[in-house]
């Protein structure tokens, strides 16, 4: 079983003049649920090598067992060091994608071509697609076959604009996870903020929030059995 994990390779908050990147737990979380799970992981960025970690998400408050295993296991250090670039990989070597949020995916993989065609093509063959916190976001592009957008008429989550506020980052963002998936014909749906919720509609898996990470890989593995 081989997946792929996609990160962010964006470390900019908009205009702010903070940091921002990928968030810490939701990688580590899935990756050692997938890890136990048997799985062969790959990290990818759009620029490979070592993509940025939002500071924010190793802060004292944010740290969790799985962060701090992560950040003292030497090989999931060196695989983080040395992502591949998103360009060089493709569905047909993966069984299942797992996309980590963080802020950074939404000016980034949001509009990554490569990414869209990676997600398209994984759903088109019948392989998973998971997706974290901001990371639903970029499925804002991808589409179906016909042409019409890949959420319409879809189960989906990801991180609530009630969420967004209460980081303050509404007005920062390029756009707002829940209004973009609901305007793109998503049916999406929350629970409460900062508690795990996890929607599976298919092949598409999409987790609420940071709470939500292992969860979400729990039911890809799930996904990945059944197949």
């Amino acid at each position: 079983m081989k997946v792929l994990i996609v990160l962010t390779s964006h470390d900019r908050l908009g205009d702010t003049g903070h940091k921002t990147g990928f968030w810490l737990e939701e990688l580590a979380a899935p990756y050692y649920a997938l890890k136990q799970a048997g799985a062969q992981i790959t990290l990818a960025s759009p620029k490979g090598g070592r993509p940025p970690l939002d500071p924010k998400s190793n802060e004292p408050d944010f740290q969790t067992d799985e962060t701090r295993r992560f950040e003292a296991d030497p090989e999931a250090m060196g695989a983080l060091a040395q992502t591949v670039r998103l360009a060089d990989v493709k569905a047909e070597d993966f069984d299942a994608v797992f996309y980590p949020g963080g802020h950074g995916p939404l000016w980034d993989l949001a509009e990554d071509s490569h990414s869209i065609a990676l997600i398209e093509d994984f759903l088109a063959a019948q392989k998973p697609v998971a997706l974290v916190c901001h990371a639903p976001g970029v499925l804002r592009h991808a589409r179906k076959p016909d042409g019409q957008p890949l959420v319409e008429g879809r189960k989906v989550t990801g991180f609530t604009n009630s969420e967004e506020a209460a980081v303050e980052l509404t007005d920062v963002v390029p756009f707002l996870v829940e209004d973009e998936l609901k305007a793109k014909g998503g049916q999406f749906s929350s629970g409460p903020d900062w508690h795990p919720h996890v929607v599976r509609d298919g092949l598409l898996i999409t987790g609420q929030n940071p709470a939500s990470s292992a969860a979400t890989a729990q039911a890809l593995t799930q996904a990945l059995q059944a197949a």
